[in-house]
C-alpha cells in the first residue's frame, strides 16, 4: 500500500493498479493475489482459514458492542473505533483456551478474568479518553449499575476544552451475550451541570436491564457551549468521553 501524491484524486483501477480512497488520504496497491477458491479450498491455506474465521469472530463481537450502545456512542467515538474495537476483541478471542484453532470465540474469552480484562476501560474516543476528560475518582455499583461522583468540582476536576460552558453527565448499563447478540441497555437520567466552582455530587442510577449474558457498565462526559439560553454540542462531540468501565 502507498500514498498518493497528486493534485488529481481519482478511484478505480488503471492497469495493475488500484486507487481508493482510506482513512489515511488516497491509497493505491498492485491488483492481483490468490484466489477466494484456493483459499477457500487449498490445504495449504488452512492456517489463513482459521484466521480468517477467528478475525470475523472478533469483528463481529464489535459490531455487537457497537450497535448496543449507539444511543450513548453517537457523539462520542472516533474514526478508528471500528479497528481497535476489532483489535481489543482479538486479544479477547485469544483467551478462549478450551477451543481449537479456529474456532476459538470472543463469547469464550469473556467466561475468563483475562478476557474481561481486556476490554475494561476501553475508550471509545481515543481524542478523548475519560482519565484526561474526569481529574476526580467515582464509584462503580456492579449490582444496579450505579455511578457516584463525590462533590464534584467542574472547573476544578474536568479537562475542559476551550469554549465549553456545561458538562452532562450519563451511564449505560447493559447485558449483552456475544454468542447471540441479545441485548438490553439501560441508560440513566442526565446530569447537566454549568462548568463553574460549585461542588455537585452526580449520581447516575441506570435501570437493571434484562437478558443474560455478560454485565457491561458505561461512563460518558459531555460538553455543551450555552448561547442565549441554549446549549449546542461542543465541536460535534469532538471531546466528549466514553468508556467502558466494567464487564463482570
Amino acid at each position: 500500500m502507498a500514498k498518493v501524491k497528486s493534485l488529481i484524486k481519482f478511484e478505480g483501477t488503471l492497469d495493475d493498479l488500484t486507487f481508493y480512497k482510506g482513512e489515511d488520504g488516497y491509497l493505491v496497491r498492485t491488483k492481483g493475489g490468490i484466489s477466494k477458491n484456493r483459499i477457500q479450498n487449498d490445504p495449504s491455506f488452512v492456517r489463513t482459514r482459521e484466521n480468517n474465521a477467528e478475525f470475523a469472530n472478533s469483528a463481529t463481537s464489535g459490531k455487537y458492542l457497537r450497535r448496543a450502545v449507539t444511543a450513548l456512542m453517537y457523539d462520542a467515538k472516533d474514526p478508528r473505533v471500528t479497528s481497535r474495537l476489532t483489535q481489543t476483541m482479538s486479544r479477547v478471542k485469544n483467551e478462549d483456551v478450551t477451543s481449537p484453532r479456529g474456532l476459538r470465540t470472543v463469547a469464550i474469552g469473556l467466561a475468563t478474568a483475562p478476557g474481561k480484562a481486556w476490554l475494561k476501560n476501553f475508550d471509545f474516543n481515543k481524542n478523548a479518553v475519560l482519565e484526561s476528560v474526569l481529574l476526580t475518582n467515582f464509584t462503580l455499583n456492579t449490582t444496579n449499575g450505579e455511578i457516584v461522583i463525590t462533590d464534584l468540582v467542574p472547573r476544578q476536576q474536568l479537562g475542559t476544552p476551550e469554549g465549553a460552558t456545561h458538562v452532562t453527565f450519563s451511564s449505560g448499563f447493559l447485558n449483552l451475550d456475544m454468542a447471540t447478540d441479545e441485548k438490553d441497555i439501560e441508560l440513566s437520567a442526565s446530569v447537566n451541570l454549568p462548568i463553574n466552582l460549585t461542588p455537585t455530587t452526580v449520581t447516575l442510577s441506570p435501570a437493571t436491564p434484562a437478558g443474560t449474558g455478560q454485565a457491561y457498565f458505561f461512563l460518558k462526559v459531555a460538553f455543551y457551549q450555552e448561547i442565549n439560553g441554549t446549549q449546542y454540542p461542543l465541536n460535534n462531540g469532538a471531546f466528549n468521553a466514553l468508556q467502558l468501565l466494567e464487564v463482570v
